[in-house]
């Protein structure tokens, strides 16, 4: 019985790579598939410098606070995507001031602001009346709904973050490791912090589409934590975090269509498969060692 069960199964995942195959002639799916290439290398490139600043909570935030954007966009009529990149900017930025100008400490901040706007969010979203699937779809993430506008905010951002880290690469590995030194070396470190979080923010608006509210902090965090264990030089571990990053959406979407799973739920599953993997043969290496 059991081997007659994993024969159909056999049968249906062969089916859906046919399938896969044939879908892969299709606008919609071409789109997926570079803007998962595009998401993949700016979360693997900001989840680098994310990680190594313990920023992981920050960006959860922002992403979870994002359910407010999304939610006045469907109030408003207005695409959720249009809302969500004015709000998760305004927002970012405010709570690094706030972070700045308080005693308390950041994650106590983070906390009270994420609580606060997860709170408007859900009311926000009990005000909704009728269908709800764009509110769902931004929640839980589609990348085979992006379009066109989509593949070209997700691009502005890579380009603009790209110009920015690299052509200060050095500045930002010496705020990354030290801001003190940074500090005293006359590089203007409150201008980079801000303009990292401006980055980040948009960063987060553009991948919620694809992965979701609830998932895009992993898919930020993961490959760069996944790079990580595989090299502690930086350049090494950038490249490797945009690689691991690119791959695994990719991989993710071709998940997605063998099984007919959910898009973003895929992706980071996949990256979290791909960290656990990564995580144990290093490991056992170690212990080879």
């Amino acid at each position: 019985m059991n081997f007659f069960n994993d024969c159909q199964i056999a049968r249906l995942a062969i089916a859906n790579t046919n399938d896969l195959v044939s879908l892969l002639t299709f606008p919609f799916m071409q789109r997926a598939i570079v803007g998962a290439v595009l998401m993949g290398i700016l979360g693997g490139m900001l989840g680098s410098f994310v990680t190594l600043r313990q920023l992981s909570f920050f960006s959860h935030a922002v992403g979870h606070a994002a359910l407010v954007g999304v939610a006045l966009g469907v109030l408003l009529q207005i695409n959720p995507t249009w809302m969500l990149l004015p709000f998760t900017l305004v927002f970012g930025v405010i709570v690094l001031y706030f972070i700045d100008k308080t005693d308390l400490g950041s994650d106590s901040v983070l906390s009270i602001v994420l609580s606060g706007a997860l709170a408007i969010g859900v009311i926000l979203t009990s005000l909704i009346k009728g269908y709800r699937g764009n509110l769902m779809a931004v929640l839980f993430g589609d990348i085979l709904a992006i379009d066109t506008t989509d593949l070209i905010l997700t691009l502005l951002v890579l380009v603009g973050g790209s110009i920015f880290l690299l052509s200060t690469l050095r500045q930002q590995i010496l705020l990354t490791l030290n801001p003190d030194v940074a500090q005293v070396q006359g590089i203007p470190v409150q201008l980079y912090r801000y303009v990292f979080v401006v980055l980040l923010s948009l960063a987060v608006a553009v991948a919620i589409k694809a992965v979701g509210v609830l998932l895009v902090n992993a898919f930020l965090v993961i490959p760069a934590s996944t790079a990580k264990l595989m090299s502690h030089h930086f350049s090494r571990f950038l490249i490797m975090s945009v690689i691991v990053g690119s791959i695994s959406s990719i991989a993710g979407i071709i998940v997605s269509g063998i099984f007919n799973f959910a898009s973003g739920p895929s992706i980071v599953l996949v990256q979290f498969l791909l960290f656990v993997a990564v995580f144990i043969w290093f490991k056992l290496n170690l212990k080879a060692a």
